[in-house]
């Protein structure tokens, strides 16, 4: 009974792989670009309030507040790739231990983070360049949302879960009840009750609890995916999610690190031009949601192929995801371009956040496709067994592909020039991912013949199995092998 749910809900080892990218994206697309929206909507509201240094603010906050995103996000993969290998292998009991395991993991993960930099915030917005009002405004507002980083980790933790078993609805619908709540939530608190920042930062909280309670509900009560950690399977259950959430966690914490000194150089340009980059830093992942959405998304589906050992259908997933990214980008992009005044004027953008705002509209979102194509080879990466890949091309991007590039942009070209360098470095990041990321996928079904015929793994490091896969693998059952 247990093995026939199980083959019921690994439902991406079979049908289009366009099709599953599609569906999948699509409903993701929903939910996640509603977080965006919201954010959107946040950084609008504030700036409709007239004062610059607001705006300033929720820049430095921003790039703070995506490092706990960044946490949550490596944390999520983890139980994603996890408990989608197991549910496409059929093993339904050690799913579910793994699922409740990476709960529990990433709440408490998230609090130690907490209580380790909370007396830090103030010194953290200083260093990336916030001073006076500013810094004050910044600060306060992270010490309101910072402590809702638990519940924002385990949140995003459900979502993934829910994706794993291919519940792509009810993972929507987490974060888009969440967004909703916020948008509801700030122009009461923001405008009616006169809370400025104070009330954009108890809107976010409040979201965060709602997205928490919806995901714990639909894993309880319609997935029954959670099962109680075992003691005696405990230290192998976090030792499977650490091989992958080690690498993820970091992979996705070197994007705000790299945001981070992006900011920093643009600070030296006043706070016009850090508001400017606030704008692009709610503008961007609203106009590419579903390419966000596609890199979350595309996980499961290799996952669940990867368990079943179908391995041409890995190929067909990439292939699929790579002319999603192409087509949609050129759409957003031309979007962005048409819409560059518009965005301009309803931000009431003037000088050098006006020409900032634009000149990204105009060129430098066109680069977003590569970007995406390091998203989704990093997604493969860690779903795949070479989250080492993904640790390496991240923080390549946020070091060797930003200080350099952006260093050099600013002595050419100032502020523009910062924006200019952080696009090149992507392009040259996301083009070798991508190279390295079907190379790797070439050499998946001699990687896993060897693993099958030495149990001690001597050589290069393989993509770790459990002793059911090994089971399903050396029966025959998992399927193709070209």
């Amino acid at each position: 009974m247990a093995q026939t749910r199980a083959k019921q809900q690994a439902k991406f080892t079979a049908g289009s792989t366009m099709r599953h990218v599609l569906v999948m994206t699509a409903s993701g697309s929903i939910g996640l670009v509603s977080v965006f929206l919201v954010d959107f909507a946040n950084l609008f509201y504030i700036s409709q309030l007239g004062i610059a240094e607001l705006a300033a603010a929720i820049g430095y906050a921003g790039s703070i507040l995506a490092f706990s995103t960044a946490i949550g996000i490596g944390l999520s993969i983890a139980a994603s790739a996890r408990v989608s290998r197991h549910l496409g292998a059929g093993e339904t009991a050690a799913a579910r231990r793994l699922a409740g395991v990476s709960l529990i993991s990433s709440g408490l993960s998230a609090l130690v983070v907490v209580v380790l930099l909370f007396p830090w915030l103030e010194d953290i917005c200083g260093l990336q360049g916030a001073s006076g009002v500013t810094k004050a405004y910044a600060t306060g507002f992270l010490q309101i949302v910072f402590p809702s980083m638990p519940l924002l980790c385990m949140g995003m933790t459900c979502s993934a879960l829910l994706r794993a078993v291919g519940d792509a609805k009810r993972a929507m619908t987490l974060t888009l009840f969440a967004g909703i709540a916020t948008a509801l939530l700030d122009p009461l608190l923001i405008f009616g009750f006169d809370m400025g920042l104070t009330g954009a930062a108890i809107a976010s909280v409040v979201s965060r609890a709602i997205m928490l309670g919806l995901g714990l509900y639909a894993l309880l009560h319609k997935h029954d995916l959670i099962g109680k950690p075992e003691l005696g399977a405990a230290r192998a259950d976090l030792a499977a999610l650490l091989h992958i959430a080690v690498p993820a966690l970091l992979t996705n914490v070197a994007t705000p690190v790299g945001n981070a000194w992006v900011t920093a150089q643009i600070a030296d340009y006043g706070d016009s031009a850090v508001a400017a980059w606030a704008i692009i830093g709610r503008v961007t992942p609203l106009a590419f949601g579903a390419l966000f959405a596609l890199s979350g998304s595309i996980g499961p589906i290799l996952g669940q192929n990867l368990g079943a050992r179908l391995f041409d259908r890995l190929h067909m997933v990439m292939r699929d995801a790579l002319i999603f990214i192409l087509v949609y980008s050129l759409v957003a992009w031309g979007v962005l371009f048409l819409l560059r005044d518009v965005l301009a004027q309803g931000f009431g953008a003037q000088g050098e956040t006006y020409t900032l705002l634009v000149f990204f509209c105009q060129y430098l979102a066109a680069s977003f496709v590569f970007n995406a194509a390091l998203f989704v080879s990093n997604a493969a990466f860690n779903n795949l067994g070479y989250p080492f890949y993904s640790t390496v091309f991240n923080w390549g991007r946020a070091t060797l592909g930003t200080v350099p590039f952006t260093y050099a942009g600013a002595a050419l070209a100032g502020a523009k020039g910062v924006l200019i360098g952080q696009a090149l470095g992507g392009v040259m990041f996301g083009l070798a991912a991508l190279y390295v990321c079907f190379r790797s996928l070439a050499a998946l079904p001699e990687r896993f013949a060897q693993q099958s015929g030495n149990d001690e793994n001597g050589g290069e490091p393989l993509p770790p199995l459990q002793q059911g896969e090994v089971a399903a693998l050396t029966s025959g059952k998992g399927g193709s092998a070209a």
